[in-house]
């Protein structure tokens, strides 16, 4: 499945002059990395991927079409998926983005 072009405007809209802001074809998504770190991504399997600390994971989880991400069978501490319905609103999207966009900026530039 191909990633939703329309969430990745909204994305890109949300993320548009944060500084080191770069975008990249990844994860059969489209990614937004601040300094070269995955920030957040509109994924190829639906709804958002994003990056968080690994200490708010079980608060970020505890909504509804949150979840931790899984790659091949092992969970990723540290990585979100969000629903398509749970950043339906554009308050949400920015929350969910928001996340993201915090991490990657306490991260070491690439």
């Amino acid at each position: 499945m191909a990633y939703d072009e329309i969430l990745a405007q909204r994305i890109r809209d949300h993320v548009s002059g944060e500084p080191g802001l770069s975008e990249k074809k990844m994860f059969g998504g489209l990614a937004f990395l601040v300094g070269g770190n995955m920030a957040v991504a509109a994924s190829g399997q639906g709804g958002l991927m994003l990056r968080c600390d690994p200490d708010d994971a079980d608060d970020l989880t505890a909504t509804d079409g949150v979840a931790r991400m899984e790659m091949r069978g092992r969970t990723m501490d540290g990585w979100l998926r969000v629903a398509d319905d749970v950043v339906a609103s554009d308050a949400a999207l920015a929350r969910w983005a928001g996340v993201g966009l915090a991490y990657a900026r306490t991260l070491p530039a690439k």
